[in-house]
Order: C-alpha cells, then structure tokens, then sequence
C-alpha cells in the first residue's frame, strides 16, 4: 500500500498541476485555492470568474488535451531570489510568504509548458502520464475527481459529502475568525508573539462547538451516544470533554468501551492476509453488546465483560454496571456509526458523532495539507511517547490502519447526526518538535524513506511553537504530545 499511497500522491499533484495550466488558458486571471479531499475527488474554490458547469466542461476539455499533448513536467532548481520574484509576477502572495519561513536558500521547482509552480513532493515525468481524472462544477466551486484504488482505471464517481462539507465550512469560518489560513499565516502569528492568544481562541472554539453537540444530545432527549472515528482523531478526549458538558447540562455520562466487546481472538474471521481481522464488526459480539445496552437502558443491572489484550481473550469475571434513567451512556468505537452495531436500539435513542481531524490549513492556496499526514503525526507522537514505539514501526502499522478506515470508518461518516472537527490550527508547529528528529532517523535504505523525507519537507514550512504551557490540560493535543489530565500518565 505504500508505494500506492506515494504514487496517488505524485498523481494528485500532477493532475492539480494540470489543472492549473488548463485555468490559464481558459480562465487568464482566475485564481484557485485547494481545499480538501471528498471522496476520491479534491474539492477547489475558483475566484476571479463566475464558476458554472459550461465553464468546468470548458476546462476538463482542455486539461484533457494538456494530457494528450504529454507535455514534459521538469524540475529545476531555484535560489529563493528567483522564487520570490516568479511568484510575486504571478501574484502568488501566499507562495512568497510561504517561501520566506523555509530554511533554505535553494528550492526545487516544477515547470510545464512555461508555467512553475512549487510543490511539496515528487510529479510526473510528463502530462501524458495522468490520464484518468474528471472535473465536476460542484457549487461554488469544483472537484477534481481522481481514478480509485487502480490509478489506470476511470475517475471515481463522484459522492456527495453534505455533512463533511459543512464541517469544513464551520472549520474555515473559524480560520477566518482566527485570521489564519495558511502556513505563513501561522508562521507569522508566532514570529509575532502572538502565539498565546491564539491558543486560547482556538481552545475556545473548541468548547463551544462541544458545548453545542451536549446541547443537541439534551435536546433530544438520547440515551446512547456512538462515537465513531479515524485514528488519532482525539476520540477518547473528545468523549472526555463531551462528558464534561452534559454533566453541566445535569445529566450524568457512563463510559462503556467498545473494546470490552471483542470475542476471543479464536472467534475472530480471518482476512485476507489469513490473521484475525480485529477491525471488522463481527470482531465484536454485536449480539451480546445489544442484549446489554438495552438491560442498561431499562435500569437492570449487567455485567460487563473485560476484554485482555495480552491474553487475547475475556476475563473471567467482568465489571457491575448498573445506571439510572437520567444517564447517557457513551460508547467510542469504530463501529459506532454502523446501524449494524446498534440494531435493537431505536434511533430515536441514539446519537452518533462522528469525529475527525479536518486539516483546515493549506501550505498556500495550491498545496493543501492533508489530513492523513497529520493524523499520523499525531499518532508517531503519542506511540513514541507511551509506548517507545519508533516512527518507523508507526509507519509500518500504518497502512493497515488506513485500510480498516476506508472499509469499515468512512463509509458511514455521512450517518452521523454531527461531525466534530479535532484539529486545532497551532498544533503542526507544536508536533513539528516531537515528530521531526523520529521522521529524520529514518534511513534511505527504509521502505518508508520517501514518506518520511515528504513529511520532513513538509515540516520545514513552519516555525516551531515553543509556548506549550498555555496549552490546556484537556486540549485535544495533549492526548498526544502528553500532559493531559484525563489520563494517568
């Protein structure tokens, strides 16, 4: 999967590229900004022109040609002088910003039919190697649809996100508030010394969007809350935090893990590799969860089982639990946005978060951030730190995890009632610190290499943020960098 991973990538950024060089032809001026990912595609917001469907067939026609033409993608060398000067001629403010905080006099720069651009990562030898892709007018803007998981096949179909693109509107709407929506504008907030307020905002916003979802759930009148996400999306603070506020609410949460659930490792469906498959729903004993959530529901004591993961198996003896009729019951698992999971339970019961950590940050308006480089981060940070586990040993778990996500994670994200956005626009200069020295020890004679040298580049981008102490116990961060109080440590 790796070197899958790393070729989409070299892909994505050729195809953007080609992008780019079929807007100055058709639309001279207009100016493009990079979002985010939605499905296989990457949604784009276009200023300067008037965005309708004619226009973005207009486009895709000409992106097409540029591929057909097979026009040679070079990459040259470039000192900072003649970066800086190109790209304030192309009236790329952003890029000249970006430029200015990298440590380095010396910039590698990809030219195409004598357009240049700066990208973080390897392209294409040419534009006759991208031939799969489609272009839908996606209102106000546009998604650049990509093949699936066969980079020769046909453009995926395009899937509407409702509930993720409004979440990355909420999430934009606080970077406006913020005043800060891309590297140079974090870089320039620290450099500024203005680093402390901004923690504080950002931690703020946080608590007010937690203290809403505890809101909805009160109003509704739940019993059970599922919450459900990708790795080192910040679940167990998140539950944490949430718990917190519907105590201020008068209810009172009891936390039920998922985990316990598991079956014996022996009772666990083998996939494909022929290994216990612990990420699909029948890993769990769905009918025994059930039989239990509804004895918990009508005030009928229960025991819960524990689950060993050293031994692999159920404990003999599980944990008395019984609650009362005012108390919400949270349950945090990958599952937990599956109606499989919960089948006996009415929806009307029932309220499901769905939490993830939406990058909301680009490099500049043409090199977005992506949301699985940070999670990773998060997740190499938080191993090293409690489990002296290396950044090449995270790496190596890594693919697997992305595999159950795309199976048995993203796939149900639309059924939540709300998303919840964990990322915090100041935490990559806080990570930066832990994550750079484990990702630069990784040696060229690793498998992981290109990775591990795309994310060190990456890196470089900003500064490092030094005023850790303002960051809050119960900050999301400090599930990963450390500190936080919700755990012993």
């Amino acid at each position: 999967m790796l070197k899958h991973e790393e070729d989409r990538r070299i892909y994505e950024r050729s195809a953007r590229l080609i992008l780019l060089l079929a807007l100055r032809d058709i639309c001279p001026g207009a100016a493009v900004r990079i979002e985010h990912s939605i499905g296989q595609g990457v949604y784009m917001d276009v200023t300067g022109v008037s965005m309708t469907a004619a226009l973005v067939r207009r486009i895709e026609k000409r992106m097409h040609e540029i591929a057909a033409q097979d026009l040679p993608i070079t990459k040259s060398r470039w000192t900072r002088e003649q970066a800086v000067a190109y790209f304030k001629q192309q009236g790329q403010e952003d890029t000249v910003r970006l430029l200015a905080y990298r440590p380095f006099e010396h910039f590698d720069v990809y030219t195409c039919d004598g357009l240049s651009e700066y990208f973080y990562g390897d392209m294409a030898a040419s534009t006759g190697a991208i031939q799969s892709f489609a272009l839908r007018f996606y209102y106000p803007g546009m998604v650049l649809l990509l093949p699936g998981d066969d980079l020769t096949g046909p453009p995926a179909p395009f899937a509407e996100r409702p509930q993720l693109m409004r979440t990355y509107a909420e999430a934009n709407e606080n970077s406006r508030i913020l005043q800060c929506e891309s590297a140079a504008d974090l870089n320039d907030i620290i450099a500024g010394g203005d680093a402390r307020t901004f923690i504080r905002v950002s931690e703020a916003l946080q608590d007010r969007a937690i203290a809403q979802i505890a809101d909805r759930i009160v109003a509704r009148g739940a019993r059970v809350v599922f919450i459900a996400g990708p790795s080192s999306s910040g679940k167990t603070t998140f539950a944490n935090r949430l718990s917190i506020q519907l105590r201020v609410s008068g209810k009172r949460p009891v936390a039920i893990s998922l985990d316990n659930y598991y079956r014996n490792r022996e009772d666990v469906p083998l996939g494909p590799d022929g290994k216990p498959d612990l990420e699909c729903l029948e890993s769990i004993d769905v009918p025994l969860f059930n039989e239990q959530l509804i004895d918990l529901l009508d005030g009928r004591e229960v025991e819960v089982p524990k689950y060993s993961f050293y031994t692999k198996r159920r404990e003999p003896q599980g944990k008395r639990m019984q609650v009362s009729h005012d108390d919400i019951l949270i349950v945090e698992g990958i599952h937990g946005l599956n109606d499989k999971l919960s089948a006996d339970i009415p929806s009307e019961l029932k309220y499901r978060v769905y939490v993830s950590a939406l990058t909301q940050l680009n490099l500049d308006c043409h090199n977005r951030i992506r949301t699985t480089d940070v999670r990773l981060m998060r997740r190499m940070v938080r191993d090293h730190r409690t489990r002296a586990t290396s950044a090449l040993e995270t790496m190596q778990m890594w693919d697997k995890v992305r595999e159950g996500e795309e199976k048995y994670i993203f796939p149900f994200q639309e059924r939540a009632d709300v998303m919840f956005n964990t990322s915090l626009l100041y935490e990559i200069a806080v990570l930066k610190k832990y994550a750079y020295p484990m990702l630069h020890g990784i040696g060229k004679d690793s498998p992981y290499y290109t990775r591990s040298r795309r994310l060190c580049k990456f890196l470089h981008y900003f500064k490092d943020l030094s005023d850790e102490d303002e960051i809050p116990p119960t900050s999301i961060l400090r599930e990963f960098i450390g500190g936080c109080t919700f755990y012993d440590e």
